[in-house]
């Protein structure tokens, strides 16, 4: 029986906010796994490397040249019986790798009974019927617009923001604040409601705007920004600087003249991220990433719904009625990462600081252990796993090994490694040597201890 570790040919997609040329992260990964390919080209955009058997963009056995998905459906054990029966024998998860020049769409993905609904009804724009959480980790320094502020902090700048104010309406503007106004911290299930509610009615609003109406405030808002620097927005607000903002404003509007976004971004938090730290983003929350590379994992779908920073197909009715209004603080967008506690770290790892970190949210499809090995000869030998992992490295370069088989491990080379394999990786260089590890296993004891706060 063939040992299940299989090193992968995985593809890049070229859309116009990816990174250009060798500064995209998902292009050199692409590059060191598909000799094949001409070399990157200098002035073209790489945004996302993906991974898995999704069939926009199938991986294949770099030998043999067979999809994954094949290779998977010929034989069920590669993902174990309980993950092929309840997953249609393809991989739950789709791993990516983004590269992010400017600003993806606002954007927020179905859940699984309206992934159905737009698929029946539309099957252009929404390609399959199954729903999309999905987990980001920065792998360089990322910024992005995430989930609904604290409602007290979108009533500050309604009350700041001049050019904000005029678009959405004094009236409309005055009902929300009043419907708030001493209970938005409240926890109170009716109070709750109550705030989702408003929360709706003005946001509904602004999506709804007159194009010219957005132009014309958008003038009058970069204007705004350019000229009051740190008092713009009222200092900003709670989370963030006025220079901060004024910054973003400008930033955005290069990208997108004129664009609803710019408003958008008063609603949502602005979150930075540094190498390691992550985020989840359930069915049907609000974002837009803005700059960065990031390793992403999510379930396998490639549904968006899209209204703003983008030319692509906008649905904006749909945006609206999907959202669950649900707002928090930047600090609860974040994940907690834990030590992963189903590995073996040899002495040499134990010494040089080596580590694997879970990242587990709270889903069944998918976790991700990040390795680092922080010296030659550190080993990270990982207990088998009763479901499928991809492996990807980052960085550094190394072996990864199941059974009898060792293959050479360099910055971009993936993996497959199939259900109930022993793995191993080892260091052979004294530069960190990182990968990344996507896997589902159902009913797994390391899912009893999410990742999110």
């Amino acid at each position: 029986m063939q040992v299940p570790l299989i090193r992968l040919q995985c593809g890049v997609n070229s859309y116009d906010w990816g990174k250009i040329g060798n500064d995209s992260a998902a292009a050199k990964f692409a590059s060191a796994t598909n000799s094949q390919e001409p070399s990157i080209e200098a002035d073209k955009p790489y945004a996302e490397l993906w991974m898995g058997t999704h069939p926009s963009l199938p991986s294949r056995d770099v030998l043999t040249q067979r999809s994954l998905l094949d290779l998977v459906q010929d034989n069920q054990s590669l993902l174990s019986e309980e993950v092929a029966k309840r997953y249609g024998n393809k991989l739950p998860f789709l791993f990516k790798v983004l590269s992010i020049n400017k600003a993806l769409s606002i954007q927020a993905h179905p859940d699984k009974k309206l992934a159905e609904q737009l698929h029946a009804n539309d099957s252009k724009n929404y390609p399959d019927d199954n729903h999309k959480p999905e987990m980001t980790i920065a792998i360089t320094p990322f910024d992005g617009l995430c989930g609904f502020r604290p409602l007290s902090e979108i009533s500050h700048f309604l009350s700041s923001v001049p050019a904000l104010r005029k678009l959405i309406g004094d009236s409309i503007a005055s009902q929300f604040q009043s419907a708030i106004r001493g209970k938005e911290d409240s926890t109170e299930a009716e109070n709750v409601e109550s705030n989702k509610k408003a929360l709706q009615t003005l946001f509904a609003t602004l999506m709804n705007s007159k194009n010219d109406a957005v132009v014309t405030a958008a003038s009058e808002l970069v204007e705004s920004a350019k000229k009051d620097g740190e008092s713009f927005a009222g200092n900003g607000g709670t989370s963030n600087e006025g220079t901060e903002l004024a910054d973003l404003v400008i930033r955005l509007n290069g990208q997108f003249p004129g664009d609803i976004g710019l408003f958008v971004l008063f609603f949502l938090n602005y979150i930075k991220m540094e190498p390691g730290e992550a985020m989840f983003l359930k069915a049907d929350d609000i974002h837009a990433y803005l700059s960065g590379d990031i390793i992403e994992c999510m379930a396998a779908s490639d549904n968006v719904v899209r209204a703003g920073f983008t030319p692509k197909f906008k649905d904006v009715s749909t945006l609206v009625s999907m959202l669950t209004y649900s707002y928090a603080p930047i600090s609860e967008q974040k994940m907690s990462p834990v030590d992963y506690p189903f590995v073996t770290l040899s002495a040499a790892a134990y010494s040089s600081g080596s580590s694997a970190t879970l990242y587990d949210p709270p889903i069944e499809e998918f976790s991700v252990v990040k390795t680092d090995l922080n010296k030659t000869g550190a080993k990270a030998t990982f207990d088998a796993i009763s479901g499928p992992s991809i492996v990807i490295c980052t960085s550094g370069s190394g072996k990864i090994s199941v059974g009898p088989k060792v293959e050479e491990v360099k910055a971009g080379y993936i993996f497959f490694v199939g259900a109930t394999a022993q793995l191993i990786l080892e260091s052979d260089d004294n530069e960190r040597f990182v990968t990344f590890k996507a896997y589902c296993e159902l009913n797994n004891t390391a899912d009893s201890n999410s990742g999110t706060v």
